[in-house]
């Protein structure tokens, strides 16, 4: 069986440090916040203007005015604070972010990511892909390993509009994870119940399979 979204988001939560700033795109990276080990203190970032982010409320304790960058309802911490958006986005273009961890339509070998639009569909704007893919310290991508139709969305090159080259470091799919290396992917860890054949099977792009390989 391939890994769960909440199961992507907690073994992506794994890649927060304590003491890291941290921002979490739209989908399914928001659930990483439910996943984050509470032995470490991480501070979420918000492009919207908000710096300290706390969990998802329970019904009771909505507040609408409190959203995060994909509108959805959030809570604050005594330690939270407000600012204007292009103060938010001067703390990731300014490189003060540790790290991104975001959804993704297609990744390259090369660690090209596509993420914002598939050409004849209506779009709303990019958001903050481009800033983050290029100001952030490292970019984390989750993603199902191959579309609706079982083909691959890790590819030897992007098909759709590219939102930054050469900026991700890691990928945790429903298969497993691979890092980004200098000559294509490394694969470093399988999902449970998932097979190398299988990985073979469901991807373009050039990769290896690292000696010590994580099996679950």
């Amino acid at each position: 069986m391939a890994w769960t979204r909440d199961e992507m988001a907690a073994r992506a939560a794994k890649e927060l440090k304590d003491g890291f700033y941290v921002n979490l795109g739209i989908g399914i990276p928001t659930l990483v916040a439910n996943y984050i080990d509470e032995n470490i203190d991480v501070t979420l970032q918000s492009e919207n203007g908000m710096l300290g982010m706390g969990p998802f409320p329970y019904d009771e304790d909505v507040d609408p005015d409190l959203i995060n960058a994909g509108k959805q309802t959030i809570t604050e911490l005594r330690r939270t604070s407000y600012f204007s958006s292009s103060d938010s986005f001067g703390m990731i273009r300014g490189g003060h972010i540790d790290l991104s961890i975001l959804g993704a339509m297609e990744i390259s070998e090369n660690g090209d990511i596509a993420n914002w639009m598939i050409p004849g569909k209506l779009v709303k704007g990019m958001g903050g892909a481009m800033d983050l893919v290029a100001g952030v310290k490292r970019v984390v991508v989750i993603m199902d390993h191959a579309n609706k139709r079982g083909e691959p969305k890790l590819l030897k090159e992007c098909s759709l509009p590219l939102t930054g080259q050469k900026c991700v470091h890691r990928i945790i799919t429903t298969l497993g994870v691979f890092d980004v290396v200098e000559d294509g992917l490394l694969l470093i860890e399988l999902a449970p119940g998932s097979s190398l054949e299988e990985i073979a099977e469901k991807t373009e792009a050039k990769y290896a399979v690292a000696d010590d390989v994580i099996r679950h």
